[in-house]
């Protein structure tokens, strides 16, 4: 699977962006511990840091800092690689990367290179490297815990039993197949077979069903504020992002689009919508933006549906679609002690009453959804669809007796290619570009 590019030593700033107190360039490849000749101006003892002086080819000294070589194949990548820590100053870091760039054989990594190299050279598996990506983009505790699962050997270990399952179940198939006339094999092999393969379909129809909470935990819990005009929703969103993110005012119809802010709820990641007044108008601009508010609502995980404590229940009624819960809030509560309807929050947003107990609310219904996270579970779209793919397969061989033997055979094939695919044991290049061209530059 290795290509030309493989042969190029690799490197690239991974620490992020300058200025920053320390700077780290990694390197890959086979030319890793000439770089350090030439810039350090010796190796190091293997997986040893050492302080010493970065030069350039003229023998300037551009920096002091510490050295590591890492020899391959014990490493992330597989190869031999290189790191130098130097100091985090632009002007640092950009003089070690041109003098690197200057040395023949290497060159600047692409996104995800470094990653991509560790697959290939079969230090992780697709899977693995898909979590790594989502470690390093996780924000919230909950994403941590999810992409840590996943970059781990539990899930490959489980993928990788069933696909076990199904070559054994092929197996046993194909030596009926070809052995039909030999006495120690079995004239029907269907009561090994299909029992454990009713049983594995079942299994990956449960473990796929686990995606809802893992796309609730990646992409995050979305929460739609709705109501007529002028009920609080942008206060309200201001006042759970604590900053200033909504335009406040008296003037009905404020709010034309759909005003987004990420927060931290209890280690979840959640998206709160602010929308536009839910009323009739003849205003163009203002319907299209009611219209772009009930198209969130109907995609919401929930909706926030808001009145003034001072109106009638009914004067708040807000339209969603069936399956959506709804979380009912009286708003303006330091202006009136009007009666609540059951089960409504009251909350001011100028004062903060409520907003705790609203808080805690959401943070409960949000933890509910993405409850059973101590089970594995499937982080991506891509995961899904062949797992499903893979369980559709062996439920058409189990519901169809009397399927001829090569066709059962090779309809195995191709669910346990689904289970490769997922690991990457059968993957395409384009969707290797795809996967790690999403990847930052460093990894």
């Amino acid at each position: 699977m290795a290509s030309a590019d493989s042969l190029d030593t690799i490197y690239a700033l991974s620490s992020g962006s300058t200025p920053s107190g320390v700077g780290v360039i990694r390197l890959s490849g086979p030319k890793a511990r000439f770089a350090l000749e030439t810039i350090f101006g010796k190796v190091p003892p293997p997986r040893r840091l050492v302080l010493g002086r970065f030069t350039s080819e003229e023998g300037i000294e551009l920096d002091r800092g510490l050295a590591v070589f890492l020899p391959g194949p014990a490493t992330f990548t597989g190869e031999d690689c290189a790191e130098f820590h130097c100091h985090g100053g632009t002007a640092v870091v950009k003089a070690l990367l041109d003098t690197l760039g200057r040395i023949e054989g290497l060159r600047q990594a692409q996104a995800g290179e470094f990653t991509r190299r560790a697959f290939l050279n079969g230090r992780v598996d697709l899977s693995q490297a898909e979590a790594l990506a989502d470690l390093i983009s996780a924000e919230t505790e909950a994403q941590r815990r999810l992409a840590v699962d996943g970059a781990g050997d539990a899930l490959p270990g489980l993928y990788a039993g069933w696909r076990e399952r199904i070559l054994h179940a092929r197996a046993m198939i194909e030596a009926e197949l070809d052995f039909a006339d030999e006495d120690d094999i079995p004239g029907s092999v269907s009561d090994v077979v299909w029992e454990d393969l009713g049983e594995l379909a079942l299994e990956i129809a449960r473990h796929a069903e686990g995606y809802r909470r893992a796309e609730i935990i990646r992409g995050g819990f979305s929460i739609v504020i709705a109501g007529p005009p002028n009920v609080g929703k942008s206060s309200l969103l201001n006042a759970l992002a604590q900053r200033e993110v909504a335009i406040v005012s008296e003037i009905p119809g404020t709010t034309r689009d759909v005003i987004e802010v990420s927060l931290d709820l209890g280690g979840y990641k959640v998206i709160i919508s602010d929308t536009a007044g839910l009323r009739e108008s003849d205003d163009r601009i203002e319907t299209m933006g009611i219209s772009r508010a009930k198209d969130r609502i109907a995609s919401a995980h929930l909706v926030l549906v808001l009145r003034d404590l001072a109106e009638q229940p009914e004067a708040s009624s807000v339209s969603t679609p069936e399956g959506i819960p709804v979380l009912r809030v009286a708003t303006k509560a330091d202006l009136t002690s009007s009666r609540l309807v059951e089960g409504e929050i009251a909350v001011s947003a100028r004062t903060g009453t409520g907003m705790d107990r609203l808080i805690a609310e959401l943070e409960r219904i949000v933890s509910e959804e993405a409850a059973g996270q101590a089970d594995l579970l499937p982080s991506r779209l891509r995961h899904v669809d062949l797992l499903e793919s893979c369980r559709s397969r062996l439920t058409s061989l189990t519901e169809m007796p009397g399927t001829p033997l090569e066709l059962e055979a090779e309809t195995l094939r191709l669910a346990s290619d689904d289970l490769g695919r997922i690991a990457g044991h059968v993957t395409p290049d384009d969707l290797l570009d795809r996967i790690f061209s999403s990847f930052c530059i460093g990894k």
